[in-house]
């Protein structure tokens, strides 16, 4: 096991989306992450197979039972050990488990405890059930995006679940872990989906304060509304992306389609912007995508090939970089970011829940009397 955060211990209390996305960040990174799964982890319809739950990459499962109470003691005397604990159910429910933070802090003075929720800990909302759609949509973020005339168009579930979620709940954690060091306290991390994704629209907020950006959706220098900042279709029904927003790489782009600056003048002149773009639409078509990229790829137009899933593995630069990897039989992307001295690296697969149970008791201190003991008490699984 290698990467920056080696010596790290994290115990997570098993969900979806971000939490687990948290957790295997901080696992591609060296931290060493209990992942506690219940019994009888709930059917959410949706599971294809082990090898592919690839948010659960990189570490241990143990199963518990949380409803019997030795089960949640096994889990507190985790928690004594650990550096942080991870859990992303509504409010309320670790308290009603015996492992809200009171009690984990009571066991453990410096421990970290990250909570990740949608709509935060407290709030007119707080208990009510939501997805990233919903959250993102009460941050302005979701009315931003879409062309003009068209309706709000979600980003997958990127600027809610694993943008504002994930990674704001994994800057906290980590923050929290570098105060403790000072302070030797610990400290609840109140990570919100509502909080992270209005904080990843502060510079359109600025732009928006300053009268610089539209509310109307696609007609922003971002949105697609710029001709010089959007994609286009190719002759063979492919995509390139363009974002040249910068004049010497607007003359770039023009030169590469074999047009002077008098034949798209004004470029900050939003009112031609519809006629800019139609301009660009039709010559565009005129390539397929690959002679687009023999033409512009690698130049200081901002240019790129739209890549589907099933392509941008095998592109040069995604090859050369070791953007991806395989694991298990499964492609999928690597640890992020790099480091130069200690790098972070896939661990394991993802576990099948409960697979490593008695090994983690093991590990963590208990003896085989006391294992055999919870196994016939129907606390671990």
């Amino acid at each position: 096991m290698g990467g920056p955060l080696q010596g790290i211990k994290v115990v997570e209390l098993a969900g979806i989306g971000p939490a687990p996305m948290c957790a295997m960040l901080l696992a591609d990174l060296g931290a060493e992450v209990i992942r506690v799964d219940r019994l009888a982890p709930a059917d959410l319809g949706i599971d294809s197979g082990r090898q592919y739950n690839l948010l659960e990459r990189s570490r241990r499962s143990i199963a518990v039972d949380l409803k019997s109470a030795e089960g949640v003691e096994v889990v507190l005397k985790l928690v004594e050990q650990a550096d942080a604990l991870i859990e992303g159910f509504r409010p309320g429910v670790t308290e009603r488990l015996g492992l809200g933070p009171d009690v984990c802090l009571a066991r453990n003075p410096r421990l970290v405890y990250g909570r990740m929720t949608g709509w935060g800990q407290d709030g007119p909302m707080a208990h009510a059930a939501g997805h990233d759609i919903n959250y993102i949509a009460l941050t302005g973020v979701l009315d931003a995006i879409g062309t003009a005339g068209g309706q709000p168009v979600p980003p997958l579930n990127l600027v809610g679940d694993f943008g504002g979620g994930a990674l704001y709940l994994a800057f906290g954690v980590l923050a929290g872990l570098l105060e403790a060091r000072t302070s030797g306290q610990g400290q609840v991390i109140d990570a919100a989906m509502v909080d992270g994704a209005a904080s990843l629209l502060t510079a359109i907020y600025g732009m928006y304060g300053s009268g610089s950006w539209s509310l109307e959706r696609g007609t922003n220098i971002l949105d697609t509304g710029a001709h010089f900042y959007g994609t286009y279709e190719c002759a063979d029904g492919k995509w390139i992306s363009i974002g040249s927003i910068e004049a010497k790489f607007h003359a770039e782009l023009l030169e590469k389609l074999g047009l002077e600056e008098s034949d798209i003048p004004d470029r900050m002149d939003r009112s031609r912007w519809v006629e800019h773009k139609k301009r660009l639409t039709e010559l565009f078509l005129a390539k397929t995508r690959d002679e687009w990229c023999a033409v512009m790829e690698g130049s200081d137009v901002c240019f790129a090939p739209v890549l589907s899933m099933a392509e941008a593995p095998s592109h040069p630069h995604n090859v050369a970089r070791g953007a991806f990897v395989e694991v298990d039989g499964v492609v999928q992307p690597g640890p992020a970011p790099r480091f130069s001295r200690t790098p972070g690296q896939i661990q394991s697969p993802p576990p099948d829940p409960g697979q490593h149970t008695e090994a983690i008791l093991a590990d963590w201190g208990w003896s085989a009397d006391q294992i055999s003991a919870l196994r016939s008490a129907g606390a671990i699984g």
